[in-house]
């Protein structure tokens, strides 16, 4: 391709690439919903990549299952159930248990509510006293299994963290009166984050995950153990859950998880610290573990596979003394897991996932500090790679084919996203991967279109330029390589013909105007064929005259050879025109041709609208001039020195003469091209005797050159270029030329 040509390309592409880098960037910085998504699902595959690792063993989940309520009975269970359970964690040294499973009625299993259905006759019967009133009192009290339950919770070593949730909607709780609202805010202010830093005032306005009131255990058990955090979890779009808020606001205050909660407890009452920027969560520490999350406060879940990796028993059989695990020192997670009990949770292994192994994640997670992240430089590196694929890439397609162009964006996104899987197996790297892919699906896809229509409309151009004067065979092959075409201005050496009818403008005057444009049709038609047939190009009709290239625009090793070839069969076709010229009372048609091999200039000609593709020249204007010299010797065709020499194997040629044509000063030999030489014969023997006389009469001997071109005569009787040779014999002999004479011979007419 043309420097030039390139040069604008890439100038025309890089444009095209930097809007559609910016348009990319502006998805990268607003995150639509559709391209957070997708970056979602590739996290998806990450981990299914990445497949399952060993967890700490620190976590136990006692699960809620089938076997459970097949033993204890349906659900909900009596409060009695878990506070026998809670003693049965006491013995097996359980060092934290968190209850993924919410107490938020009283125990309908209690008889209390009869017991005050009673005392409320006896009230309206005028029975009731204060004797009786304290008794009953002390009967509810011992009645409240919620009681003896916040008694296990509150008398036993392991600690016990219980949950809670908070409602996201207001509307939700709309009916609540105002004592209410305040009385659950007061349950759950002590569960909240203490040591929390504002980087400044605008800080305590940030844009976090804010709700708006808890739903909370019933209040005397959420008042028997200092360890309480929220249970929600909120999947993504899709309703996978892939990150879990590790803080979330509340009326004036942050609250932590369950998880969270939990790991306090486990690490010996640790109380988190939180640093917030106007920006939102700015960093998350507990004790010397500094926890990634985003700006709302959320972390990756690490999840170490599918479910199952966390080691199991059941419920009844802890109840019952027999655990097949050892529970000594170990965080304890309690929730259901029984089908129609637990909340069904899609995660990136498995659509149905029960919660609570969500929660183990997170806590098993924390205590191995195994976390995947974003660095703060990942998002320059983000951009900076967007921008450099954009530029890049439009280079790249400038110089290669959409082929080519699709194994390097193939090779590049093969390369990337093994890189982003290996930083997220190996380091726990979140690169971003959907962003550059569409930078890069858009700038090829989009210069990949651009380039097939440019290129579509230089085939279009090219086609219209060069169909009507080169052959369909040559203007295929410009099409499907472009580049051998150089528009403009270019130095070759090449082989250029013209042809012209002998007395055209008599013969014009013998018949009528439609026939004489009916002869020139059919005849300009037969001799386009054969320079088509060929493969030469066309250059241009001139009236009743042709010209013709070869070696351009397709190089041609032998467009010498094509050049005569196309020459010698024009002068044969003539006779296909013999019975249409004898229809209109017309002799045989007669042409001359010249020939002629040279450095000549070639490429479009013209201006901008309106152009040629042609040649121009010293070398051109011999073979016009060699055309026109076939009038003075009488031949057919005449060829000029270097076209001799590109074809003397191939063709009979006979050397004529030496002439200075108008408008040169050096001297040129020319050529008589008569034929094709048969590789088994010699030159006819008039041709021999005639180069003997040419050799004769440019040694001044005048005499025996003419005796040599009678006898020239006598073997062909009709050779002209012998009897104009022997007029100029004649005249020498009479008036012998002077000294300086060459036996060069000036042409005085074109």
């Amino acid at each position: 391709m043309h420097p030039f040509v390139l040069r604008r390309r890439w100038l025309q592409f890089l444009l095209i690439s930097l809007g559609l880098t910016c348009l990319t960037l502006l998805l990268y910085l607003t995150k639509p919903a559709f391209t957070e998504t997708l970056e979602s699902k590739s996290l998806d595959l990450r981990f299914l990549y990445r497949g399952s690792k060993p967890v700490t063993g620190n976590t136990v989940l006692v699960t809620i299952d089938e076997r459970s309520l097949d033993r204890i009975g349906t659900w909900p269970w009596p409060r009695s159930v878990f506070a026998r359970f809670v003693e049965r964690l006491d013995q097996e040294g359980v060092k934290v248990a968190a209850f993924d499973v919410g107490f938020f009625e009283p125990d309908p299993a209690s008889g209390a509510s009869a017991i005050v259905g009673f005392l409320e006759t006896l009230e309206q019967k005028g029975l009731l006293n204060s004797e009786i009133l304290e008794a009953a009192d002390e009967t509810v009290r011992n009645l409240d299994p919620d009681r003896d339950f916040a008694l296990a919770v509150a008398n036993a070593q392991v600690k016990v963290i219980l949950g809670y949730f908070f409602h996201p909607v207001d509307r939700w709780v709309s009916h609540l009166e105002q004592a209410e609202r305040d009385n659950r805010m007061q349950l759950v202010r002590s569960s909240a984050y203490r040591l929390i830093k504002y980087r400044s005032p605008e800080a305590r306005k940030a844009p976090l995950i804010t709700m708006y009131l808890p739903e909370t255990d019933v209040p005397v058990l959420h008042e028997a153990t200092p360890y309480a955090g929220y249970f929600d979890v909120f999947p993504d779009p899709d309703g996978v859950v892939r990150w879990m808020p590790l803080v979330l606001r509340c009326a004036d205050r942050l609250f932590p998880p369950l998880s969270i909660k939990t790991v306090e407890a486990y690490l010996g009452g640790t109380p988190s610290k939180v640093t917030i920027s106007s920006y939102g969560v700015e960093r998350l520490e507990l004790g010397d573990t500094a926890i990634p999350v985003d700006e709302l406060g959320r972390m990756i879940v690490p999840y170490p596979g599918p479910q199952g990796e966390f080691p199991r028993v059941s419920l009844v059989d802890v109840l019952e003394g027999a655990p097949h695990i050892s529970l000594k020192d170990k965080i304890v997670l309690v929730g259901a897991t029984a089908a129609g009990l637990y909340d069904l949770r899609v995660t990136p292994f498995s659509s149905v996932t029960p919660g609570l192994e969500i929660h183990a994640s997170v806590i098993d997670g924390i205590l191995s500090k195994d976390f995947f992240f974003r660095p703060e430089w990942l998002s320059l590196f983000d951009m900076f790679l967007i921008l450099l694929i954009g530029p890049g890439f439009a280079l790249l397609l400038c110089r290669l084919n959409a082929v080519g162009g699709a194994v390097c964006g193939a090779a590049f996104l093969g390369g990337y996203t093994a890189s982003a899987l290996y930083a997220f197996s190996s380091g726990g790297i979140i690169l971003s991967v959907v962003y550059p892919s569409i930078n890069l699906g858009l700038v090829y896809s989009t210069l990949t279109v651009v380039r097939y229509f440019q290129e579509e409309k230089e085939r279009r151009k090219v086609r219209n330029a060069f169909g009507y004067y080169l052959s369909s065979a040559v203007v295929n092959e410009i099409l499907k390589d472009p580049s051998k075409l150089k528009l403009g201005g270019e130095r070759k050496k090449l082989t250029v013909l013209f042809s012209d009818i002998r007395g055209f403008t008599s013969l014009s005057e013998r018949i009528t105007p439609e026939e004489l444009v009916l002869l020139l049709n059919r005849y300009l038609t037969l001799m386009t064929r054969i320079v088509f047939k060929y493969q030469g190009t066309l250059d241009k009709y001139i009236g009743d005259a042709i010209m013709g290239i070869w070696g351009a625009p397709l190089p041609q090793e032998d467009h010498a050879v094509r050049a005569c070839a196309t020459a010698v069969e024009m002068q044969q076709a003539l006779d296909q025109l013999v019975p249409f010229l004898t229809e209109l009372g017309l002799e045989k048609l007669r042409i001359g041709v010249g020939v002629n091999t040279g450095e000549m200039v070639v490429g479009n000609m013209g201006s901008d609208e309106r152009f040629d593709y042609t040649v121009m020249g010293d070398s051109v204007n011999l073979a016009s001039r060699l055309e026109g010299a076939n009038k003075e010797y009488g031949t057919g065709i005449l060829i000029g020195q270097a076209t001799y020499e590109c074809v003397r194997e191939q063709f009979l040629c006979r050397e004529l003469d030496r002439i200075r044509v108008k408008g040169r000063t050096e001297p040129v030999t020319i050529y008589e091209l008569i034929g094709r030489l048969p590789a088994d014969e010699s030159p006819p023997h008039g041709l021999a005797i005639f180069h003997e006389g040419l050799t004769l009469y440019r040694s001044r001997r005048f005499a025996e050159a003419a005796e040599r071109f009678e006898e020239t005569l006598r073997i062909l009787p009709e050779d002209r270029p012998s009897k104009l040779y022997l007029t100029r014999c004649s005249h020498y002999r009479e008036h012998p030329p002077g000294e300086s004479w060459d036996g060069v011979y000036t042409m005085t007419s074109k």
